[in-house]
Order: C-alpha cells, then structure tokens, then sequence
C-alpha cells in the first residue's frame, strides 16, 4: 500500500505543478510583474504548504524534532536536491538583481534562524511574530522593487504561450486552487507511504524528518520547478525556490512557533544540519558567479545534487 500512496502522490504532485506554473504565467501578464517574482510569491506560498502544515501538526503533537527537521530538510533539498537537478535538466539564468536582494535575504533568515536556535534552543512565540512581520515588509519591498524595475528580457520572453496574457482572473484562480489542492494531497501521499517504508526499515524519526519528510514536501518545489524549466519558464524555477526557503522559515516556523513554541530537542538540529542549511545557501554564490557568470549549468547543478546526497548518507550515519 506504501507504493500505491507514493506513486498516486507523484502523479498529483506532476499535474499540481503543471496548474501552478500556468496560473502563475498568467498572473505574470495580468499584474505586470516578473516571473522571478510571481515564483518568489505566488508559486513559493503554495509549494510551501505542505511543509507548513507538516510541521504545525508535528508541533501541536510535541514532535518539535518533526516540526524543525521538516523546515531545515526541506531548505537543504530545495537547493541541494531540486535546485540541483532543474539545473542538470536545463541552464539556467541568474538576475543580477538575484544577488542584490532575494539571495541575501535567504541566507540572512538561515542565519537569524541558527541565532535563534543556538540562543536558548527554542524558536519563542515573540520570535514567531518578528518572523512573520519581517515576512511582510520583504514582500512589499519585494514588489515595490518589481514595480519600479526596468522590464528584461526575461519578461519579454518570445518562447511563453502567449494565449496565458489572455487568460482570465477566474481561470488563474480556478488553476492555483487545482495546482495547490493537488499538491498538497499529492505530498500528503507521498509522505504518508514513505514514512511507512522508512519505519519499517527502522530509521529514527529525526532521521525521516529531515530526509524522508523534507524530500516529500519539498517535492511540490520538485515538480513546479522542474515543470517550469522544461517549459522555459526558468525564473520561476528559481524564484520558486529561493522564495519557498524564505517562507519556510519565516512563514511556516513563524506561525508554528506562534502557536506553540518550537524546541530544539535532538542536538544534531545545531551541531550539524543548520551548518548544512548555511553552506547550501552560501554555495550559490560561488556556483552562481564563477566561472561562468549569472549561470547554474549542468555540471554546478551535480555539485549541487553529489553535495547532498552526502548530506543523505551522513543523515542515516
């Protein structure tokens, strides 16, 4: 039975991400906005429920482990595993402005969340609001910024369909809704049946939570990236998933840690995964510059993708 939920949930999670990356397309066109931002928002929010409701559940149950692990596992595969392979499918392009402002704001959330962490081992109910609240005043500088941006060649991109600049508001909505509800009960499956395999091959539950859990939700980011770059909508790809680490962190563990706070219980959260986290994050900017500039390319992306597998075997160490 394990199998059938994994491969139902694949199937869903495939249509769920063709849905997004179309109403996202779309909602490009109608709002005048850059796809890196439409992926960075729109596509980030709804590729990251599943881990939000993942770890309020964990939380509410008193699995803090579940709930952090979940968060920290899936930032580590969205750059490690998803980044990683969309760039072996398919090159893709980095912004300048990718270096200005979204990149920096990521790794300082991963910074601010190991400072939280290492300063009394809990991420408190103040510090979910100060992580929600700074959640806000990025998303609006973020869109400002886009508003008075000069138009690229990215959003003039003769290769996107052009019938999607057309389409209604009804249809975009009718879309997302079809893209996130199958997302997230394709995750759900894809969890439920590799958690099942996972325990009866005996691993721990930290041990799941940061691999098996995190690789199932971040395998929406999986499907909606890689679906956006085979459809050439590369700044999607990306934009999804730095935006999608970002609101890991401060959306997921911000209203989890609101509801109850979040304890760090397990001392390997601190001795190594979250310098896992900062080294994936910091590992863009080299591989993102040099040598070829402004380019992740097939042999970065298996940098990318040989580093975490690493990170897989050391996990089950």
């Amino acid at each position: 039975m394990s199998i059938v939920f994994i491969l139902l949930g694949l199937t869903l999670l495939v249509i769920g991400g063709e849905f997004l990356v179309r109403a996202s397309v779309g909602l490009s066109f109608k709002l005048n906005l850059s796809k890196m931002v439409i992926g960075l928002t729109v596509v980030s929010f709804a590729t990251s429920a599943p881990e939000l409701l993942v770890s309020l559940q964990a939380a509410l149950e008193g699995y803090s482990d579940i709930a952090l692990g979940n968060v920290i596992g899936s930032n580590i595969a969205n750059i490690g595993l998803v980044l990683g392979l969309t760039a072996i499918i398919s090159t893709l392009g980095i912004d300048r402005d990718f270096f200005r402002f979204n990149w920096p704001v990521m790794v300082l959330y991963s910074l601010g969340l190991y400072l939280a962490l290492v300063n009394d081992n809990q991420i408190s109910r103040l510090e979910g609001v100060v992580l929600l609240a700074s959640l806000v005043i990025y998303l609006i500088v973020l869109i400002r910024r886009a508003k008075n941006a000069k138009p690229t060649e990215e959003g003039q991109n003769d290769e996107i369909d052009a019938g999607l600049s057309t389409t209604s508001y009804f249809k975009i909505t009718v879309w997302l809704l079809i893209g996130a509800l199958a997302l997230y009960f394709g995750s759900e499956w894809l969890v439920r049946g590799a958690k099942d395999l996972a325990e009866m091959a005996g691993v721990s539950d930290y041990a799941i939570s940061v691999t098996v859990i995190a690789i199932g939700t971040s395998v929406p980011e999986l499907a909606a990236s890689i679906i956006a770059a085979l459809k050439k909508e590369k700044a999607i790809s990306l934009g999804n998933l730095i935006g999608s680490n970002i609101f890991n962190i401060a959306s997921v563990l911000g209203l989890t840690a609101l509801i109850t706070p979040i304890q760090v219980i397990d001392p390997q959260i601190l001795d190594t995964n979250m310098f896992w986290l900062l080294g994936f994050a910091l590992l863009l900017l080299p591989l993102g510059l040099l040598p070829l500039k402004l380019e992740l390319n097939r042999w970065k992306g298996f940098i990318l993708f040989a580093a975490y597998c690493v990170f897989i075997g050391m996990a089950f160490s």
